[in-house]
């Protein structure tokens, strides 16, 4: 399947309201660029109407403007290549992509080859949830990974000690995508499923429960995750503002979690909730 390349020329404090805007509309993949942002989104589902309509929420407050090409699947790699700059996150993790060297002074080196799928480490999101799991037990931990894009996180939590890994993700390229990167960063112990928090088997409780995915999907999930989860185990989430935290405490709290903390950049969030022991 092609993808639709959008090319957004937008003030920085706008970029992040736009790519979040942006999220809740099938665009699952952004690059940064010295203008804005480049979105991605497949052919089938592109709305002309739905992204005019976000851009022109915005249009008062800023200058923003946008252009449009097609994208071959098979053409993808060329893109990222061109934008996938390595990244270091809390001194200890490197992120980088298979043509990057590995660096010498990390504790942890993870690879990751996108093929249009988020989760490169670059976007807020997914460095609050690595930062916040570098302060959470996984060794010989059993860990959910709801949304689990290119399979970052679900690496992490490998390199941290995990015991298995289960990525769930809606899209199938990026089940794929997932694959092929836990297999690239020696994790056999990673099994990436298709489908949402309703194919995740629920007889066998999660130690640790990552969810980086959007601010919806979260408050929509957050009891199927306390479910999932066994008690005393972390659920850390991510994909939301920092004005959004309060009601995420206020959904957690109602499924009996207890906030722990919280650490932000640029206005979005990563939160730790915890289940208490029974």
């Amino acid at each position: 399947m092609d993808f639709i390349e959008v090319a957004v020329q937008a003030p920085q404090d706008f970029a992040d309201i736009l790519t979040a805007e942006l999220s809740e509309i099938g665009y699952d993949t952004f690059m940064d660029t010295e203008s804005g942002f480049n979105a991605y989104i497949t052919e089938d589902i592109f709305s002309e109407p739905e992204l005019q309509e976000v851009v022109e929420k915005y249009a008062a407050m800023a200058q923003i403007s946008y252009a449009t090409s097609k994208i071959a699947k098979q053409n993808w790699n060329e893109e990222w290549e061109k934008n996938f700059e390595p990244l270091i996150i809390g001194n200890q993790v490197s992120v980088r992509a298979s043509f990057h060297p590995k660096p010498e002074s990390v504790q942890y080196d993870i690879v990751i080859n996108p093929k249009m799928t988020f989760g490169t480490g670059h976007h807020e999101t997914t460095t609050l949830m690595i930062e916040n799991q570098l302060t959470v037990d996984h060794k010989n931990k059993r860990v959910l990974d709801m949304g689990t894009g290119t399979g970052i996180l679900a690496i992490m939590a490998c390199k941290l000690g995990a015991s298995e890994v289960v990525g769930v993700e809606v899209e199938d390229w990026s089940v794929e995508n997932a694959r092929e990167n836990a297999e690239l960063n020696q994790c056999p112990n990673i099994v990436v499923h298709f489908g949402d928090v309703t194919a995740v088997e629920s007889d066998q409780p999660y130690d640790v429960v990552l969810a980086n995915i959007n601010r919806n999907v979260l408050l929509a999930d957050m009891a199927a995750y306390t479910k999932l989860l066994k008690n005393g185990g972390p659920l850390v989430l991510s994909g939301f503002y920092t004005e959004d935290l309060a009601v995420l405490q206020e959904e957690a709290t109602r499924c009996g979690l207890i906030f722990e903390s919280s650490r932000e950049k640029n206005n979005w969030v990563s939160a730790i909730f915890r289940k208490p022991l029974m």
